[in-house]
């Protein structure tokens, strides 16, 4: 369970790990600070650590304020949803629950007094089948170039990541609203959670390993940290 530390206007959860190094983290879409911290670290410790990142996690957390946001989908006829990265204009139709694509739209069927949380779950429920069919191949393709291998992937809805990996489980979780973005954002997001099965942490041999296969990588992930989030 994460503790809590209060640094001022600063709250920062406190998540204690089978790790060697301290990591700090700033996620979307709300600025939320995260530690993560070896067992043998004190809160008090930790605590000094947060203050000496105190103007690190504030410039992170503008950042992230500053970055536009979506205005909240109402599902409704010709408003403009994304498909890796290119916009299509929603098409409603009565019908059994599914959603087909077309050149410069997506239909979306639903029975005719659907409400807007069922429609949301209708087309969720596609982008989730569409990462599926997406991730699938690209983590084919990473755990052979790594030389790792993976026993099942998750999609899901996920509030302050893009993925996850836990390598003693061989899993990997990813993020459904990837399908909203260009596939070399998901192929990234692939790499990075396979990469983790070699190294553990953020560091410079998980960087070079990085480089090594995806030269460029930085430039993917900014385009994916930088789009617009989702109206909370």
């Amino acid at each position: 369970m994460a503790q809590v530390l209060s640094l001022g206007d600063v709250s920062v959860d406190v998540v204690f790990k089978d790790i060697k190094n301290v990591h700090l983290s700033v996620y979307p879409p709300t600025g939320r600070v995260r530690i993560s911290a070896p067992h043998h670290m004190t809160l008090e410790g930790i605590r000094l650590f947060a203050v000496a990142k105190i103007g690190w996690i504030k410039r992170h957390q503008r950042k992230i304020c500053a970055q536009p946001r979506e205005t909240p989908r109402e599902f409704l006829e010709r408003e403009s949803h994304y498909l890796w990265g290119r916009r299509y204009l929603l098409r409603l139709a009565d019908g059994d629950p599914g959603v087909e694509i077309s050149s410069r739209s997506i239909e979306l069927s639903a029975p005719h007094q659907a409400t807007a949380a069922t429609r949301r779950q209708v087309l969720e429920d596609w982008y989730r089948a569409e990462v599926r069919r997406q991730a699938a191949p690209l983590l084919a393709k990473w755990q052979e170039r790594l030389g790792v291998s993976l026993d099942r992937f998750y999609v899901q809805r996920m509030r302050t990541k893009w993925g996850s990996s836990n390598p003693g489980n061989r899993t990997v979780r990813l993020n459904l609203d990837l399908a909203r973005f260009p596939v070399d954002c998901l192929d990234y997001v692939a790499l990075h959670e396979l990469a983790h099965f070699v190294v553990a942490n953020h560091n410079e041999h998980f960087a070079a390993l990085l480089d090594r296969h995806m030269p460029g990588w930085q430039q993917v992930r900014a385009r994916l940290n930088e789009g617009p989030l989702a109206a909370i």
